[in-house]
Parts: C-alpha cells; sequence; structure tokens
C-alpha cells in the first residue's frame, strides 16, 4: 500500500493573501476604524478652526478684545508729549507707545502694537483695550494655515492621506443595497453635487 506524501505547506505570504482574499471587508473595516482613531484629534484641529476662518469677515478668530477701564489720579497736562509719559507711568507700562496724541474728540490715545488706551480728560478714566488670543483656536488656526515649522508639512500631508483613505474606504466598507452599488453610490453623488453645483451657480473662480 502505497503511503500519501504529507502536504507541502504554503507560504505564510500564501496564506495570508488567501485570508485577505476571503475576508477583506472586514480587514478593510478594522484598517478604516484604526485610522479613524488616529485623524481624531486633526480632525478635531482643522474642523474647528476651519469653522471659526470661515466667518473671519464677522470676527477676528485669533484674538478677542478685551478692555479694562483704570481711573487715573492727576490731570492731563496739555502738552502731548507730557500727557503721554504721565499716563504711561500712572499705568505702570513699561512698553513704549507706538504714538501717543490728543484726537479730536477731546480724549487723548496712547497706542500700542497690540492695545489702545483712550483716556477721557474730564473724567480720567482711561479705557485699556487689549488683544487676547483664542483659547485653542488662535493654535489652531495657526496650524491650519501651515505657518509652523517645514516639518509640519509633512504632518498635515500625511493627514490628508488619512483622510483619502477613509473617503475610499467608506465606498467598499458594505455590500449590497446599502454599499456603493446601492444607496452608498446616491449619497456619493449627492455629496460630490454640492461643490459642483455651487461653482456652476456662483459662477466660479
Amino acid at each position: 500500500m502505497v503511503e500519501k506524501s504529507a502536504a507541502v505547506p504554503q507560504p505564510l505570504w500564501r496564506r495570508a493573501w488567501r485570508v485577505v482574499r476571503r475576508r477583506w471587508r472586514a480587514v478593510l473595516r478594522s484598517l478604516h476604524r484604526d485610522a479613524g482613531y488616529i485623524a481624531v484629534g486633526l480632525t478635531f484641529v482643522y474642523a474647528l478652526s476651519g469653522l471659526a476662518i470661515n466667518h473671519i469677515g464677522k470676527w477676528d478668530p485669533n484674538f478677542k478684545m478685551v478692555v479694562e477701564t483704570h481711573q487715573l489720579d492727576k490731570k492731563l497736562p496739555q502738552d502731548e508729549a507730557a500727557a503721554g509719559k504721565q499716563i504711561v507711568a500712572e499705568l505702570g507700562i513699561e512698553e513704549e507707545p507706538r504714538e501717543a496724541y490728543w484726537d479730536t474728540d477731546g480724549t487723548y490715545q496712547v497706542v500700542f502694537d497690540d492695545r489702545t488706551i483712550v483716556v477721557d480728560p474730564k473724567t480720567l478714566e482711561a479705557r485699556d483695550a487689549k488683544e487676547k488670543p483664542r483659547f485653542f483656536l488662535r493654535v489652531a488656526n495657526w496650524l491650519h494655515y501651515n505657518r509652523g515649522k517645514a516639518a509640519w508639512t509633512y504632518i498635515a500631508d500625511g493627514y490628508a492621506v488619512f483622510l483619502l483613505f477613509l473617503a475610499t474606504s467608506g465606498i467598499f466598507m458594505l455590500k449590497g443595497r446599502k454599499g456603493f452599488i446601492g444607496r452608498g453610490a446616491i449619497l456619493i453623488a449627492l455629496g460630490a453635487a454640492v461643490p459642483i453645483l455651487y461653482v456652476q451657480l456662483s459662477g466660479g473662480p
């Protein structure tokens, strides 16, 4: 009786390929999930920054204006230069102002790079308007505009690749009526129609 020879084990790569071929959708879902988790942090940064920048015509997405009121003790001299020095000294400001002058409305203004002090000579009330960076948004916008070091370009490019993978893998994750051939195709067409119709209706660039 002739004994059957033992089966020759297949290479690891061939066995792995057979598993991927049979379960490629499950593998794709796993990759899609993990890539999505990795992209969460950067998605929050870019999404919130994008919302802020979109409305830049209505507000400053990087800084907010904070106004503080101070009461001066000494009456202001009429000499323009002397009045400016007195105000700066009373408020304890060490920075040299960019300009200081009597305004046409009768107030005295001391202008710095990031703040303006307006003094009413009658009440001696000084309104100090300062620019302060917005929490989180200032940094997020700085990253969004790619104003950091050159290394951030590679991080941003990697994030863009992740988004492309998420969009592409999402197309093929499901099969049947809920997948690319069925409802998925309709929704993809609707999403693609938004920028196309906007360009057509707005006249384009």
